[in-house]
């Protein structure tokens, strides 16, 4: 008999959870469900691991970009063509970091051109030609460069590695300083290495 009461508890229970969880899902002018709420589930449900808070001391490359104040510009890219995932994946790969002085190098105009939406998939060309999916420490590009070897670009083209006195030179742009980061590398270089195509 005991069992009654405790079943009928139950089953108010969950019909009153059912109830508010249909309330909080409506918008206060129809009583539909609200097309906007379920957007922006979606939307941050689909926004990949560049999105997941990560507090370890060893930072990715895109998490070591968007602290950096010489790196505003290079992040606002990467936001506006869509790339950050590319840059916080499991690795190894080697990120080639144009600081905001690199860009303010190209013609006027340029970078708020590619900026605009109608730009994206040339921008996201651009940026995936600074992204070597392997690991390329300053001693391995050494190496290449002994070799004459080009690196590969998640771009699919090769840029060439050569050295100016002390400097290492990929794809044009000084590697000005380099930082180890928890999915390969990253370099800093003072321009832009843009594609040849």
């Amino acid at each position: 008999m005991r069992s009654i009461p405790f079943l009928m508890t139950i089953v108010l229970l969950i019909s009153s959870s059912v109830l508010i969880g249909c309330k909080d899902n409506t918008n206060d002018k129809g009583g539909t469900p609200s097309a906007t709420a379920e957007a922006e589930s979606d939307a941050s449900s689909n926004r990949g691991q560049a999105f997941i808070d990560d507090d370890s001391e060893n930072p990715n490359a895109l998490r070591l970009a968007m602290d950096s104040e010489d790196h505003t510009t290079l992040v606002a890219a990467v936001e506006a063509a869509g790339v950050e995932n590319a840059l916080v994946n499991v690795g190894p790969l080697t990120v080639f970091a144009p600081t905001n002085a690199a860009f303010d190098k190209l013609p006027d105009g340029t970078v708020e051109d590619l900026l605009k939406p109608e730009n994206k998939s040339k921008l996201a060309y651009i940026l995936t030609n600074h992204v070597a999916p392997s690991n390329y420490p300053i001693s391995m590009l050494e190496k290449n460069l002994k070799k004459g070897r080009t690196l590969y670009m998640a771009s699919g083209e090769n840029v060439e590695v050569s050295q100016e006195g002390d400097d290492i030179i990929v794809g044009g742009a000084k590697i000005i300083g380099t930082v180890k980061v928890s999915n390969g590398w990253v370099h800093v270089v003072e321009d832009v290495i843009l594609p040849k195509k």
